[in-house]
């Protein structure tokens, strides 16, 4: 079964311009080879160390978070895979991008059942308030 969504369709989840930079950008485009869900959960423990949505310094592309973040977009996550992600304890980052698709894909409507349990958790709570504030 499917996270419930919000039914927006996936180009419009996100800011305009983030959203054409990901799709243009060529670590996205790698990201193709990735056809698995624990395949995108490896890429995020290895590649992802904030979860901005743009790169820092000069460069100025979308996040590896935000590219990865696409990627589960494109996926439609099951409530298995999301509890997976929201459970995972290699990486908080694993965990926030969970919050982050959360944040921006999961109806308005459930968003609180995902997030009540994980108020509490010392562990989670950074990544939650940075996928759940305003960027």
């Amino acid at each position: 079964m499917e996270v419930q969504t919000c039914g927006k369709p996936i180009d419009s989840l996100l800011e305009k311009v983030l959203c054409m930079n990901i799709l243009s950008s060529d670590y996205f485009k790698e990201l193709y080879r990735l056809k698995t869900y624990h395949e995108v959960i490896d890429e995020i423990y290895n590649q992802v160390d904030h979860v901005e949505p743009w790169m820092t310094g000069n460069c100025r592309g979308p996040s590896t978070a935000f590219c990865l973040l696409y990627k589960f977009f494109t996926m439609k996550l099951t409530v298995k895979q999301m509890h997976g992600l929201l459970k995972h304890e290699d990486s908080p980052y694993i965990r926030a991008v969970g919050f982050l698709y959360l944040r921006y894909a999961a109806d308005p409507k459930t968003l609180w059942n995902w997030v009540e349990p994980y108020i509490k958790d010392e562990e989670v709570n950074e990544a939650l308030f940075i996928a759940l504030i305003d960027l």
